[in-house]
């Protein structure tokens, strides 16, 4: 049971927070990129958060960027609401490089995947925020094993009915997002044989995470987020930590099924990805074409493939009764969401692979998981920053 050790959230007054989706701006967006902080010559987690926080501070565009997330040994930056893609991009790598310089100022190294190989979760410090301590005393062990990094993308969405349909067809898309983006095969030193081992450890064990139910409306999700409040399961809107969530304060659908990924233009075609799935649903709404919700069960069975096996391996498409390759259900994907990309100007690669292929691949040639590792940390920094910067 949450505590009421604080004062209301005011995002859990639903009122107020249907006035916020109806006066929404449509397609505006945001990103939010985790990293791993780690010793650039050990390559463990180390508790620097706190360290690069206060220098960040110091900085007029990082001092309202850089968040904590949980774990002393993790940061996060955020692009901040963004008129364009195009314009999310500009102000996001702006961060990057900041960022990077700073870690790099304070003889840290970034890392962005979604576990780190081999680090013990007992090792790791959670931050000394009202939030997290309240987690770290209700969730306990939990919170202590959620070791994992991930890439978040907000899509502003006006009109709170409209918010609610638009994640209620999204949860059924969810499965093939985070087949493209699983990064994390590899936990405890060894190779899990997942394609996302962070999925299991966050979303599998975490309350109120996942996949959700779909709700059909504004008023039958209210009824159940204020039910959670009334009886003592959350005092904070942020306590529901779907994969798929109208978030409270920004009138925003975010997606928050994905890996962190490794390589910095691969996190900007991934969440343009997002972006373009999200629109698209809206658009549909409008059209009065948006597919009825997928059922949980079917939902379910094609998550745990896209966990297993990431973009090597097949979906099943319920409406033929056949399996697909995973590859070409992301191919259609990308096709039903021509109008969205035309209309918002967005780039969507292909999807040929993912970072666990890549380090797979490695390991296979013959570097150890600690070598695969330490060459994903240097993509990272070579992809996310100018090269001047780590050079």
């Amino acid at each position: 049971m949450a505590s009421a050790d604080s004062l209301p959230d005011p995002t859990l007054d639903l009122e107020t927070v249907r006035d916020r989706f109806e006066q929404s701006r449509d397609f505006t967006v945001s990103i939010e990129e985790e990293f791993a902080i780690v010793d650039p010559v050990s390559l463990e987690l180390v508790d620097r958060f706190e360290d690069l926080r206060a220098a960040a501070l110091e900085d007029d565009v990082l001092a309202d960027s850089v968040k904590g997330e949980l774990i002393a040994s993790e940061i996060e930056i955020r692009s901040g609401e963004s008129a364009s893609f195009e314009d999310l991009i500009g102000r996001q790598e702006d961060r990057r490089l900041r960022l990077f310089t700073l870690a790099r100022e304070k003889g840290v190294a970034l890392a962005a995947l979604g576990t780190h190989p081999w680090a013990n979760y007992l090792d790791q410090r959670i931050i000394d925020t009202p939030h997290y301590q309240r987690l770290q005393r209700e969730l306990r062990w939990v919170a202590q094993r959620n070791n994992t990094w991930s890439v978040h993308l907000h899509m502003g969405i006006r009109g709170a009915d409209r918010a609610i349909s638009v994640c209620d067809h999204l949860r059924g898309l969810l499965p093939l997002l985070l087949a493209a983006s699983a990064n994390s095969p590899f936990l405890d030193g060894r190779d899990t044989g997942l394609h996302s081992v962070r999925t299991e450890i966050f979303t599998r064990v975490f309350p109120r995470c996942g996949i959700p139910d779909a709700f059909g409306t504004w008023d039958a999700y209210a009824r159940f987020v204020d039910q959670l409040r009334r009886t003592g399961s959350i005092v904070e809107s942020t306590q529901i930590w779907w994969s798929i969530r109208p978030h409270h304060a920004f009138g925003t659908v975010e997606v928050r099924i994905c890996d962190a990924q490794s390589r910095g233009g691969e996190s900007f075609g991934l969440t343009a990805l997002i972006a373009a799935c999200i629109a698209q649903s809206a658009l549909d709404y409008d059209d009065g074409g948006l597919q009825s919700p997928q059922p949980d069960r079917e939902i379910e069975e094609n998550l745990w493939r896209a966990i297993r096996y990431g973009v090597t391996g097949r979906m099943i498409d319920f409406s033929e009764g056949k399996e697909i390759e995973t590859k070409r259900a992301i191919e259609r994907l990308v096709d039903w969401t021509e109008p969205a990309r035309d209309a918002l100007g967005l780039d969507v690669p292909a999807i040929e692979s993912n970072g666990a292929e890549r380090l797979r691949a490695a390991v296979a040639e013959g570097a150890t998981i600690r070598e695969a590792y330490a060459a994903s940390i240097e993509d990272t920094a070579m992809t996310y920053v100018p090269e001047r910067v780590v050079g």
